[in-house]
């Protein structure tokens, strides 16, 4: 019989985050496959904090590039391996950050062994720009607001045109367009910024204070939710 395949997202980093139900597949899981870079996992920081077998951890390493070969061929390497596994009827899990829908490159992997014939089970998480707005108390879109979520690849021209409209915009991974972001706030003051990092650990930051903003050089483990101010005449 062959085992089954769960892609459980983790959450921004706060293990409490977690669902019961992605839990309930970690705990069940006979090897859970981890991400994360030569340095670290905040994967695996996670799993470490709930109570499964880390024993059962297998954490491969991810090159970080904007040219994907390297990670593509990594991914293609743990994905035959996986279906070797499976085929012996052992379950796995593959754990990806926040949602692993919603930017997560791991989705390759679903791709990649959906092709080979093992459907995947994928488990929701919560993504860091909700928890974002928990941890603020910010209430991040209002009664018939419109939501545009965006990764860091926006001109400030761009942004400009979306808070015009109306739009509440979030920016995901800042750390790609830091010049855009700080062009586009020196000439639109009257917006509301809301900036965070490393949500869901110990070290998350939360701040609305204009001329810190302005100043900061992004990580990559920060975002923003900036809501539409009046406009200035």
């Amino acid at each position: 019989m062959k085992g089954k395949i769960s892609g459980v997202s983790l959450g921004p980093g706060e293990p409490e985050l977690i669902t019961l139900k992605a839990l309930k597949a970690l705990q069940e899981a006979d090897i859970i496959y981890c991400p994360g870079t030569q340095t670290k996992s905040r994967s695996r920081d996670i799993l470490q904090a709930l109570p499964i077998n880390m024993e059962r951890v297998r954490l491969f390493h991810v090159p970080m590039s904007k040219d994907r070969t390297l990670a593509n061929q990594t991914y293609d390497s743990i994905c035959t391996e996986i279906a070797a596994l499976v085929a012996t009827g052992k379950n796995i899990a593959i754990t990806a950050e926040g949602d692993s829908g919603f930017y997560s490159s791991v989705n390759y992997m679903f791709d990649k062994l959906a092709s080979m014939n093992l459907p995947i089970t994928t488990i929701a998480g919560v993504p860091a720009f909700i928890a974002a707005g928990a941890i603020s108390g910010l209430h991040i879109v209002k009664q018939e607001e419109k939501l545009v979520v965006l990764p860091g690849i926006i001109t400030a021209e761009e942004l400009d045109s979306l808070l015009t409209s109306g739009y509440v915009v979030v920016i995901m991974k800042l750390s790609q367009c830091t010049s855009e972001i700080h062009r586009f706030m020196q000439t639109n003051r009257q917006h509301e910024f809301h900036y965070y990092e490393n949500v869901g650990t110990i070290n998350e930051l939360h701040s609305t204070n204009y001329k810190d903003i302005i100043q900061k050089e992004y990580p990559y483990f920060s975002l923003m939710i900036i809501r539409p101010g009046k406009q200035l005449a």
